[in-house]
């Protein structure tokens, strides 16, 4: 998947909720960008020229691995994974989460302290909510910050 001269996304896609999928591949094949879905079970795409679906073996960050891996700077990275988003950045690749948030230089290090403050806190037997569920607002906000960055990519014919 190396179609240089533009961008690839990548999708984390272990845990990515269905609507999110669907706006993802909505965007993909409207802008032809080539998308690889990477998880360690079967994930199921529509037909495509563009988008493609890999199955990696089960373990521990092992898609969060073969996304670093394989992307290249400038790619776009979905993931809701804020370590996985930290190493897309030091790659100089882009980090959204399904919720819309862009991950950047700036943001990031404070999310990754959000992140071991929360888990810390789970540690400690003082369990925490979680995210609110995913609604449409939530998707509407994840398709707007996926269309602003696909808006500065040029279409492929």
């Amino acid at each position: 998947m190396q179609n240089r001269g533009t961008m690839n996304i990548w999708v984390d896609a272990d845990a990515c909720p269905k609507a999110i999928k669907a706006v993802i591949c909505k965007a993909a094949e409207r802008k032809k960008i080539p998308t690889l879905f990477v998880a360690n079970h079967f994930v199921s795409v529509p037909p495509s020229k563009v988008i493609k679906s890999l199955q990696v073996a089960q373990g521990f960050d092992v898609a969060d691995n073969t996304i670093v891996e394989r992307m290249q700077k400038d790619d776009l990275v979905i993931t809701g994974d804020i370590p996985l988003a930290a190493e897309v950045i030091a790659k100089q690749g882009i980090a959204l989460n399904p919720r819309g948030t862009l991950y950047d230089k700036e943001n990031i290090k404070d999310a990754l302290r959000r992140r071991a403050s929360a888990e810390h806190i789970r540690d400690i037997g003082q369990a925490s909510g979680g995210p609110p569920a995913l609604d449409k607002k939530a998707v509407q906000h994840f398709a707007n910050g996926l269309d602003r960055i696909l808006a500065k990519v040029p279409t492929n014919s």
